[in-house]
């Protein structure tokens, strides 16, 4: 059996594949619309691109994926998927018109039929690349919406660079005036009032795919990805045939489908965004409750703004590099929280190297938190995420205004057995919390935060830089 290729491998095929399909995506849309149609068509279609990758930035900015992932996202549907596309629309149309010599009624089928089969699934295959070699980034309906986002904003650049190119071409040769040219209405058409039509068809895809990756059931991480591409392959063709039902067909396919599915998207964009940013304080505080984290950094870690605020004061008092960290810092902080909420949801089975990969993310928190903690506890004072006499230091456990479940034996009347002693020198420099535990008591338990939980739950172990140690699953009976 053959080995399978390192990362570094599948990278370097990866970028010799999106470098040569640039290329000749690049020299075909030349050859098609010109030298001065091309660089036309360039300008105006890199007007969308920025406001698109700015709003699908921000929506996956609660847990951010890496700026190299989405490049390839847009590389892949900028380059790639567009020149499949291409060649593949022009070999079917062809190969209709041939069959059935009827040019118009072949133009019609294609744009219909064979355009939305092929480019829906030219930029599906970024996402699979992405759900299957960098699970660790695809956490769920979120990472779904930037990914399919990035991709297609990318192939409707390439796109509009042929269409806009083209018109700017026939407009010269037909010598129209600016308002009433090819170019205008184009623009006007695929700039102005349908940006996001490309985006909106892959979101479905997206969404299929960001639901698969926490489905704990197989069938359903097959089914979910295949039926979000059916849907962005029928909404495309719709969109494609809108022409074909009668004068105001396009403005009634636009008003009564696209304007209605795109604001529906858009809510569920933020609503999932709002969502995750609640997953991120819950279960954060979790590991705030075994000392892993500050009691005000929480707060702050849920808070867009707030996390903003601590880049800034970080980059203030200590420079550029300063920022970086307290970046790295929340992004790790969020990726430790949706592994858990995730974990928890679909039990070990789903998250196999849970315990690798939170030892990992505990690891880096701990050893940048002494430049992060004060700047997010300062952001969440400042923003008024904890009262100004909240004391970031103290732990959440022993809060009397952070209520914990009750156990059992505190419903009897019978003390509570687990209390918080100060730092153990044994630890290492940089002490954290240690728990001392009484005879018949689970090590390492903590009291939780007041939270609602629907099911189980086994609290993280305590910090310290000598216990990296992974934590009991959700609902499991074991440390994995």
């Amino acid at each position: 059996m053959l080995p399978r290729p390192s990362g570094t491998v599948r990278t370097c095929v990866l970028l010799a594949l999106l470098a040569a399909t640039g290329v000749a995506i690049l020299e075909l849309v030349r050859e098609q619309t010109g030298t001065p149609g091309f660089f036309v068509g360039l300008g105006l279609a890199l007007l969308p691109v920025a406001p698109l990758m700015a709003a699908f930035r921000w929506l996956g900015r609660a847990a951010p994926a890496p700026w190299s992932q989405l490049l390839f996202c847009f590389g892949w549907g900028a380059c790639t998927a567009a020149l499949i596309a291409i060649l593949a629309n022009n070999f079917a149309t062809e190969w209709i018109a041939a069959t059935t010599t009827d040019a118009s009624a072949a133009d019609h089928l294609g744009s219909v039929a064979i355009a939305p089969v092929v480019e829906e699934s030219a930029k599906a295959a970024a996402l699979l690349l992405v759900f299957l070699f960098r699970r660790r980034h695809f956490t769920g309906p979120a990472d779904g919406f930037v990914v399919a986002g990035f991709t297609a904003t990318g192939f409707a650049f390439t796109e509009n660079i042929l269409y806009l190119g083209n018109a700017f071409v026939e407009d010269l040769a037909d010598r129209s005036g600016v308002l009433e040219s090819v170019t205008m209405a184009t623009f006007f058409v695929r700039i102005v009032l349908s940006p996001f039509a490309h985006p909106l068809f892959t979101v479905l895809t997206g969404l299929g795919f960001g639901v698969a990756a926490v489905s704990a059931r197989r069938s359903r991480r097959i089914f979910l990805p295949l039926l979000g591409l059916a849907l962005a392959m029928g909404m495309h063709a719709l969109w494609n045939g809108s022409s074909q039902f009668g004068e105001h067909g396009f403005y009634v396919v636009y008003s009564c489908v696209m304007v209605p599915v795109f604001g529906l998207l858009v809510w569920l964009a933020v609503r999932i965004r709002r969502n995750r940013l609640r997953a991120v304080e819950g279960e954060l505080a979790l590991y705030a409750a075994a000392g892993w984290l500050g009691a005000a950094e929480v707060p702050a870690l849920a808070s867009m703004p707030a996390r903003s605020l601590a880049r800034s004061l970080a980059r203030r008092s200590g420079g550029r590099a300063a920022g970086r960290t307290v970046a790295r810092y929340e992004a790790d902080a969020a990726a430790l929280a949706l592994l858990r909420n995730r974990a928890r949801r679909g039990g070990p089975v789903r998250e196999r190297d849970f315990a690798g990969r939170e030892r990992e993310l505990l690891h880096r928190l701990w050893q940048a938190r002494a430049t992060a903690g004060p700047a997010l506890a300062r952001a969440a004072v400042m923003e008024e995420l904890v009262p100004p006499w909240f004391d970031a230091l103290e732990p959440v456990a022993a809060r009397t205004d952070v209520p914990g479940p009750r156990r059992a034996d505190q419903d009897r009347g019978a003390p509570d057995r687990t209390r918080r002693t100060g730092p153990d020198p044994t630890r290492g420099t940089v002490p954290g919390p240690t728990l001392e535990t009484a005879p018949g008591t689970t090590p390492g338990t903590v009291r939780e935060p007041g939270l609602r939980r629907s099911g189980p739950w086994s609290s993280a172990t305590p910090a310290g830089p000598a216990s990296i140690r992974p934590c009991v699953l959700p609902g499991g009976d074991e440390v994995r």
